[in-house]
């Protein structure tokens, strides 16, 4: 028998480099008419491939799942802008800090103001209770918290309510074009049409005080007033100040639109029913109406003095 020939009696007994069947390396060889070791064994000893089609060794292992640990520092950032993006453009959680909008907001209540419809170029709408920041003087005196560190960090990124910017929150009553006023102990009046305001008024509060008014609220301006008359500094008090009393669109942060903390004051903070009557617009839109019949009539009235005035004069 030549050298190296094989036989089926002597096979189990030449094998080189480990146990019968044992891959030693994990290299898939194939036939490309190199050289062979003996035995008909794989280059370094190993055996060639069984003839299944999966290669064996350590190359056919399943990786390694990278470590949570790992991963912990990147899922916190991507949750941190996506926070932060949410309190920029979404929506933004506020503190109430008095007792102005009781009993519609309480004193330590969180609301989510929406903060995308102005992006659109939404504009306040009568009814609506609205955050907004200090147009100027309205919180002169008046001291606001100092958070800490962290404190200050959750509110940037909008998981923790404002604390330090100045911002107040009232309720919409008139908007630009609007006409306001209020005789003591009366209703307020909006548009020449009397509101009742029995719906949101805090128990046993007047719509108003002291009288004010008729007040033309300029264009892009808004006069807002609290839920608790007795207790509000609002557009009533602040008639000395640049704007008399009234606030721009520009400085109205968003709308209030949901009670979201604590859970036992869960609630939306819907329009009231009074802000739909039609009437309001309709004698919004008198004004111009009258104006522009008076424009009409004042040449035929001064045609008509001037024809009495010839007719005197040729008598």
């Amino acid at each position: 028998m030549a050298v190296g020939a094989r036989s089926g009696h002597d096979e189990p007994d030449r094998r080189a480099g480990g146990a019968f069947g044992d891959d030693t390396t994990g290299d898939d060889v194939t036939d490309d008419g190199r050289a062979q070791p003996p035995n008909g064994g794989a280059p370094g000893g190993g055996t060639p491939d069984d003839g299944d089609g999966a290669p064996g060794g350590a190359d056919s292992a399943p990786r390694r799942q990278r470590s949570f640990w790992k991963e912990l520092p990147l899922l916190v950032g991507i949750a941190l802008v996506l926070a932060l993006l949410i309190k920029t453009f979404l929506v933004q959680a506020f503190s109430i800090p008095s007792e102005s909008m009781m009993n519609t907001l309480q004193r330590g209540d969180r609301v989510l103001v929406d903060k995308l419809t102005p992006w659109f170029g939404s504009e306040p709408e009568r009814g609506e209770v609205v955050v907004f920041h200090d147009p100027g003087g309205w919180l002169e005196g008046q001291e606001t918290p100092t958070p800490n560190v962290v404190q200050k960090f959750l509110s940037f990124i909008g998981l923790m309510p404002s604390a330090e910017e100045k911002d107040l929150i009232k309720r919409v009553i008139a908007v630009g074009g609007d006409t306001v006023s209020c005789k003591e102990g009366g209703k307020v009046v909006l548009n020449g049409v009397p509101l009742d305001e029995t719906s949101y008024l805090y128990p046993g509060s007047v719509p108003c005080q002291d009288s004010f008014g008729p007040i033309k609220v300029p264009e892009n301006r808004i006069w807002v007033m609290g839920d608790n008359r007795q207790n509000s500094l609002d557009s009533r008090f602040h008639q000395q100040l640049p704007g008399g009393g009234t606030v721009s669109d520009d400085e109205v942060v968003g709308r209030a639109v949901v009670i979201a903390w604590p859970v036992t004051r869960w609630a939306t903070l819907p329009v009231p029913q009074i802000f739909d009557n039609p009437a309001l617009n309709k004698a919004l839109g008198a004004a111009p109406l009258g104006a522009a019949g008076l424009a009409g009539a004042l040449p035929l009235v001064l045609w008509r003095r001037k024809k009495v005035a010839a007719r005197h004069t040729a008598e």
